[in-house]
C-alpha cells in the first residue's frame, strides 16, 4: 500500500517509557570509544566511572530508539520493504544536561513527510521528559524509505550546515576497534547488519558495518572533548547527516569549524577517505 501523506502527516507514535542508570550510560560511552586509548585519563574516567559521571548529549538517542519501530503502526505509513529503509539524518535538542540516572516518558509524532521522487523522507519527532517532570530532550529521526516516493507534495528543505571554505580549526582522529559494533549493539540496536557477515552481504557489504548512531556518538564525543573542553552541558543541539559507512577497526577523522555559537562538523574515514557524517553542527548553549 503506498504512503498516504494525508493520514500519516502529524500522526502520533505510540508513547513509551524508559529508565537508565550509570551502568547503561557507561556502556554507551564505551560503545562510542571512551577510554579506548587511555583508560585512566581523568577526561575518560568522567565517561566511564560512576563517581562524577557525565553523559554525552548523543546518549539521548538510546532511550527513544525503539520509537522508530512505532512508525510501522502509523496509518498511511505501511512500508512495502523495510529492508530499503535508511537512517538519513539525526538531530537531538537538549533542553538541559542529561542526568546519569532517570526515568522518562516519551511521546512522538510524524513531524514531516516529503516526496523525494523515488523515495520518501519521513521525519519522526520524539519528545522526552523525566517521569512527571520537565522536558529533557527532543529527537528528530529522518528516515529515508527507498521506493516509497511519488505520493506528491514538497521535496523537503535543502541541506544545511555546510562548513566554511577554510581549513578546519580542529581535527580529531577517533580509532574504532574491530569489536566496536558488537559492543555498541548492547545498547539496544540489535540489527544483524552490524554483527552477521551473511546478513551484511545481503545488504551489499563485504562485512558488518558500524551503526550510524555509533558514528554519531563518536563524533559528538570528539567535539565535546576537543572544542568544548569536555563540557557536555554546553551542547544545546546536535544534528548530522549520515553520508557513508564505517567498518569496525577504521578511524574516524572529525573536522571542526567554530562559527559564532555553532561548531560545524564533518567526518570521514582515515583509511578510505570516504565521508561518514556531513552537514553537521553542534549549537552551543548561550
Amino acid at each position: 500500500m503506498p504512503i498516504d501523506a494525508e493520514k500519516a502527516r502529524g500522526a502520533a507514535l505510540p508513547a513509551s517509557e524508559a529508565s537508565w542508570g550509570p551502568d547503561q550510560v557507561i556502556l554507551y560511552h564505551l560503545g562510542v570509544g571512551a577510554a579506548a586509548d587511555d583508560a585512566t585519563a581523568p577526561g575518560e574516567l568522567a565517561y566511564t566511572y560512576e563517581r562524577g559521571l557525565k553523559v554525552l548529549p548523543s546518549y539521548g538517542v538510546i532511550p527513544v530508539f525503539r520509537a522508530v519501530g512505532g512508525m510501522s503502526a502509523v496509518p498511511g505509513l505501511q512500508i512495502a520493504n523495510p529492508a530499503l529503509i535508511l537512517h538519513g539524518e539525526q538531530e537531538i535538542e537538549l533542553h538541559r544536561p542529561i542526568p546519569a540516572q532517570a526515568k522518562t516518558e516519551s511521546t512522538g509524532r510524524v513531524a514531516g513527510l516529503y516526496d523525494k521522487g523515488k523515495a520518501a523522507l519521513i521525519v519522526l519527532e520524539v519528545a522526552t521528559r523525566e517521569a512527571g517532570g520537565e522536558p529533557l530532550f527532543t529527537n528528530r529521526f529522518s528516515i529515508f524509505a527507498r521506493g516509497e516516493g511519488g505520493f506528491g507534495g514538497e521535496s523537503g528543505p535543502p541541506a544545511a550546515d555546510e562548513p566554511p571554505a577554510r581549513e578546519p580549526d580542529r581535527i580529531v582522529e577517533s580509532r574504532t576497534t574491530p569489536n566496536q559494533a558488537l559492543l555498541y549493539r548492547l545498547t539496544g540496536d540489535k540489527n544483524p547488519l552490524h554483527a552477521d557477515p551473511g546478513f551484511a552481504k545481503l545488504g551489499g557489504f563485504d562485512r558488518p558495518i558500524l551503526h550510524g548512531l555509533c558514528s554519531f556518538g563518536i563524533v559528538c564525543k570528539a567535539v565535546v572533548d576537543a572544542e568544548l573542553e569536555g563540557n557536555v552541558a554546553a551542547v544545546a543541539r546536535y544534528r548530522a547527516r549520515f553520508a557513508g559507512v564505517v567498518f569496525p577497526g577504521e578511524t574516524l577523522v572529525t573536522s571542526m569549524w567554530r562559527e559564532g555559537d555553532r561548531v560545524l562538523v564533518r567526518a570521514h574515514t582515515k583509511e578510505r577517505g570516504t565521508p561518514v557524517i556531513s552537514n553537521s553542527s553542534v549549537a552551543l548553549r548561550s
